[in-house]
């Protein structure tokens, strides 16, 4: 008799804590088709085809969280990403798995997960922030935008337009003789109104070798009849060299549903002496279509030259894409 109601106790403990909790599954499929057309000269190499994420990549997910009482959640996410393409995933919650706190003080995650300079990394980002963006394929600064084992985050939240994140993921590989690479990063938004702005700075452990340093500034103006976009990078490596980087360009509703967006991007490599070793360019134009509030085909195409100190093309990219991408 004890047991059977020790049983009934913990069953409608459980329904108690079930009707405060939710959990939803999420997701993204975005595939398109097109030409990649890569090198220079004798090494030039033109591939057709299907590939994943043009605006997006295919990602599906498990979001939660339960109402702990005075204003405090528990929360967590388990995220895969997969590739539309070839209908394979990713070796378990690669995108995320993390477990944390929100309340009036913010939000803390514990696990894999996005790090704060991610955070503002693409919010400026030309033709939609995907494969057809410039900055994608001309940037140095956007490797740091990653997510990260092992990770510690605190998302702020907002005053009067401002709010700021901060991520520190540990190395965990530290040995007798040698210290873990530990990383962190920080990054700050603000928006109000047609303005929007953030700045972001990351920091690579690369042990012996040194620290990798990235910044990222960025910001919009949206004029009513388009939106103005501009990102600027610096990468300050541990040997010395260092990158500077921009992107500009602007985002034009056509109609309600109808968006075009073109950028220019253009990135210089020099080393300590303030030689030059590279330079990149690159430029991308794109269209959106809303089919519905989930469901968007676009359109557009992408190039990416790359010269070495003598001005010689050392390396080319280009694209054309035709695709579709449904969140649910």
């Amino acid at each position: 008799m004890k047991k059977s109601l020790i049983a009934l106790a913990v069953m409608a403990a459980a329904g108690a804590a079930s009707a405060q909790s939710s959990v939803q599954l999420y997701g993204i499929a975005d595939v398109w088709f097109g030409s990649t057309e890569t090198g220079v000269g004798a090494a030039k190499l033109k591939q057709i085809g299907l590939t994943d994420g043009g605006v997006d990549g295919s990602r599906f997910g498990l979001m939660g969280s339960e109402d702990l009482g005075g204003g405090l959640k528990a929360i967590f996410t388990l995220e895969q990403g997969f590739a539309l393409d070839t209908g394979v995933a990713a070796s378990g919650f690669n995108r995320e798995a993390s477990v944390g706190l929100a309340g009036n003080f913010g939000t803390v995650k514990l696990g894999k997960q996005f790090n704060a300079f991610d955070d503002v990394s693409g919010a400026a980002a030309t033709v939609f922030d995907g494969a057809l963006t410039p900055m994608n394929n001309v940037f140095e600064s956007g490797a740091f935008a990653t997510n990260d084992a092992n990770t510690v985050k605190y998302i702020s939240p907002a005053f009067s337009g401002f709010s700021g994140s901060a991520s520190y993921s540990f190395g965990e590989n530290k040995t007798a003789t040698v210290d873990a690479t530990n990383s962190y990063s920080l990054a700050g938004q603000y928006a109000n109104g047609p303005f929007a702005a953030g700045l972001g700075y990351a920091v690579k452990d690369l042990g012996a070798a040194g620290e990798d340093k990235a910044t990222r500034l960025n910001g919009s103006y949206n004029l009513g009849v388009a939106t103005l976009k501009a990102s600027y990078g610096l990468v300050d490596f541990a040997n010395n060299n260092e990158t500077n980087e921009y992107e500009i360009g602007v985002d034009y509703p056509v109609a309600s549903n109808l968006v075009l967006s073109a950028g220019y991007a253009f990135s210089k490599k020099e080393n300590g002496a303030g030689a030059k070793l590279s330079e990149t360019n690159g430029f991308g134009l794109a269209a959106a279509y809303l089919l519905s509030k989930r469901t968007t085909a676009y359109a557009g195409a992408t190039q990416a030259t790359t010269e070495n100190a003598a001005g010689v093309d050392i390396g080319k990219t280009t694209v054309y894409a035709v695709g579709v991408k449904h969140a649910f």
